[in-house]
């Protein structure tokens, strides 16, 4: 019995998107990498709508992610992208433009741009229905209620049944919002829409090994300590550091380690969340080589340098979650994951995967090494797999983050966030005072 996957033990719906401490999971060894997958066969067209032109959609210097580059990959010449939705006409014709002059220019040779969704929808022949639609738009255009910013009420409403891929975070709105997030979630939900959420880091084969020790030695995971650290000098876009635009590095960035805490701690106890930053106007947070003129963002809208986060779990566990600012190119990143006698430590899951353990009885640090992987591929192909209905093995494919479980996360950054500019309100409270007392 010891020797059985932890898949073994799973009930048999294992499509379900419910939230709990046991969360979807894939068999690492499944995740096959970009370079040895095999076309899915058929020779039907696989038609595709993407809705953004940006750089999560076609790529950029600044990261691995480029959406369209694994859709060409896993559906090969069946791939149809009907067409591309970007209120910015010429960047969009821009990019279409280097697709038709290369190789895949089947996939884009009969691909149109339109300024909304709307307009697609007015001029859509029904052969141009789309199996998948694809979100790369701008965070704070979903997520929301509030027309305009209703992205995925929008397809609900025009293309019922078909499936959604929206990236991370669900939303950068106003706080207020995060209800209407869940109401969308329900929505989703309710009319068994397949939606997957773009947190890739569920789908690197490390973090699958991590789950599989834990479910196969049916651990409960003491503590989980993140930390994110991104390589500031390389971030050129003004939003970004304007929190009245990108909702805050913790929100906007560091999601991803507050979401890899939420996969292995479990839900968090929104009332246990405590943090604090420290904020550009303080000596520590001069930096001396930023790509934008912070002194075009009101004061009270700039980014704090460090913001260290400490909460309790439903559970409980316990997490600690720290994002900072770093120079250079690469991010440094580590997740730390605790349960009896066990270490499990992700370091460097951006650029080069690595797994370090230690379990109980033994001193020795395991490593293994992930050459290659690429968890945006796998979470584009687990989709389409589902999608496409594969049922040869119901092991293999799997979304790992529902909409509704990416609204939690969105939720915690939120927390965070408010809870730094408590406490540093508070701070400069008592420090007013004891100047007043002087």
């Amino acid at each position: 019995m010891a020797n059985r996957r932890p898949s073994d033990r799973r009930p048999s719906d294992r499509r379900a998107s419910g939230i709990s401490s046991r969360r979807p999971s894939i068999d690492p060894w499944r995740l096959v990498p970009m370079d040895k997958v095999t076309h899915i066969s058929g020779s039907d067209d696989f038609n595709v709508l993407f809705i953004g032109a940006g750089n999560i959609m076609f790529g950029s210097d600044e990261g691995p992610w480029n959406h369209s580059f694994r859709f060409e990959h896993k559906l090969g010449r069946r791939l149809k992208v009907v067409a591309l939705i970007d209120p910015a006409i010429e960047r969009a014709t821009a990019v279409l433009q280097k697709k038709c002059d290369s190789f895949v220019v089947s996939a884009y040779q009969d691909t149109r741009v339109f300024k909304t969704l709307e307009d697609f929808v007015k001029n859509m022949a029904p052969k141009d229905r789309p199996r998948a639609v694809i979100v790369g738009s701008p965070p704070m255009f979903r997520g929301s209620l509030v027309p305009g910013r209703d992205i995925e009420m929008q397809i609900l409403k025009y293309f019922p049944g078909v499936a959604m891929f929206i990236e991370k975070p669900v939303a950068t709105g106003p706080k207020a919002e995060i209800q209407d997030a869940f109401t969308i979630a329900k929505t989703i939900q309710d009319t068994k829409t397949i939606c997957s959420v773009g947190y890739m880091l569920r789908y690197l084969k490390a973090t699958q090994m991590m789950k599989q020790i834990i479910d196969e030695n049916q651990l409960t995971v003491m503590s989980t300590i993140a930390r994110y650290g991104c390589a500031y000098e390389s971030i050129a876009k003004p939003d970004w550091w304007d929190k009245s635009k990108s909702a805050g590095p913790i929100v906007e960035q560091g999601t991803h380690f507050c979401d890899l805490s939420r996969y292995f701690g479990g839900e968090v106890d929104i009332s246990t969340v405590v943090a604090h930053s420290l904020e550009w106007d303080e000596h520590a947070g001069q930096l001396s080589k930023m790509a934008v003129d912070e002194s075009k963002i009101a004061p009270e809208n700039r980014i704090p340098r460090v913001t260290s986060a400490t909460c309790t779990t439903v559970e409980p566990s316990g997490a600690s979650r720290t994002s900072l600012l770093c120079k250079g190119t690469n991010y440094s990143c580590e997740l730390e994951v605790y349960a009896d006698g066990y270490m499990l430590k992700l370091v460097d899951p951006y650029v080069q995967p690595t797994l370090y353990m230690r379990k109980p009885g033994d001193d020795h640090e395991q490593v293994v090494r992930f050459p290659d992987d690429d968890p945006f591929f796998s979470e584009v192909s687990n989709l389409i797999d589902i999608i496409e209905d594969i049922e040869e093995d119901p092991e293999a494919a799997q979304i790992l983050s529902s909409y509704e479980d990416a609204v939690r996360t969105y939720e915690l950054t939120w927390a965070i966030r408010e809870a730094s500019e408590r406490s540093r309100a508070a701070a400069k409270a008592k420090a007013v005072a004891a100047g007043k007392t002087q």
